[in-house]
């Protein structure tokens, strides 16, 4: 059985994965969800969240975990499992992107985030220079984030979304092919997604291609819409080269 790491995205937190981590412990696995720096229950100032700080808590997770894990990616913050996966690759045994940025090499989350013109959040993002940060205005929540969610999710939300430091969308990855890329990688597209749209999904898994490109006809959050089916493709993907 293994160990995934689930990583959640932009203004969110560990809260992400709380109908995930159940399904995959019923199944024999070992689900973590964490709060990176400044998100949720971690209290560090959202002022000094720095992606290198935050791709190093990753780190010292893996660092404690015995054998291999799978790391999981959500929307913005594929990047920090990129970056985790170039200094920890021989602990890394797969990496997944569920509707996530997978960047290239020296290129930044914002590169491709303007790109997609598609997407309805950006008129939503209220920004923050003083704190480097960003929040997204609740009235967006539901068509943007949970437009096939139980509205319940929705009104979580309201409680537990906070600011997102911008400093990481707009730091260039260093990846190499000798690490990075020595690790599989496995992309979950979501084909309803208002946030990080199909276009902007599909150029990225072209570019940077992966093992396999599953799909799943849900919004930007299947987390919270479909965890059973999702749950189902992250146990597809752990068998692979079984």
């Amino acid at each position: 059985m293994k160990t995934f790491i689930l990583i959640h995205g932009s203004w969110h937190c560990a809260w992400n994965w709380h109908k995930v981590v159940p399904l995959l412990e019923r199944a024999g696995h070992t689900a973590i969800a964490i709060d990176l720096p400044g998100m949720g229950r971690d209290k560090t100032p959202i002022s000094e969240v720095r992606m290198k700080t935050t791709v190093e808590k990753i780190c010292s997770l893996i660092d404690s975990i015995e054998g291999k894990v799978i790391l999981v990616g959500h929307s913005k913050n594929g990047i920090m499992i990129s970056q985790a996966a170039e200094y920890r690759p021989h602990k890394i045994e797969k990496l997944v992107y569920l509707a996530a940025y997978l960047i290239q090499n020296g290129k930044t989350q914002q590169e491709y985030s303007v790109q997609d013109t598609g997407g309805v959040l950006k008129p939503y993002v209220t920004r923050y220079p003083e704190l480097n940060a960003h929040t997204l205005q609740p009235v967006i929540y539901k068509e943007g984030l949970y437009h096939d969610c139980d509205d319940d999710i929705t009104e979580m939300a309201k409680l537990l979304l906070s600011h997102e430091p911008v400093e990481s969308g707009i730091t260039p990855l260093d990846l190499t092919e000798e690490n990075f890329g020595s690790v599989p990688r496995y992309y979950i597209e979501c084909t309803d997604d208002r946030a990080v749209t199909p276009f902007i999904q599909q150029k990225m898994y072209t570019e940077t291609p992966c093992a396999k490109v599953y799909r799943m006809d849900t919004s930007h959050s299947p987390f919270f819409s479909k965890p059973k089916e999702l749950v189902e493709i992250l146990c597809d993907i752990a068998a692979w080269g079984v």
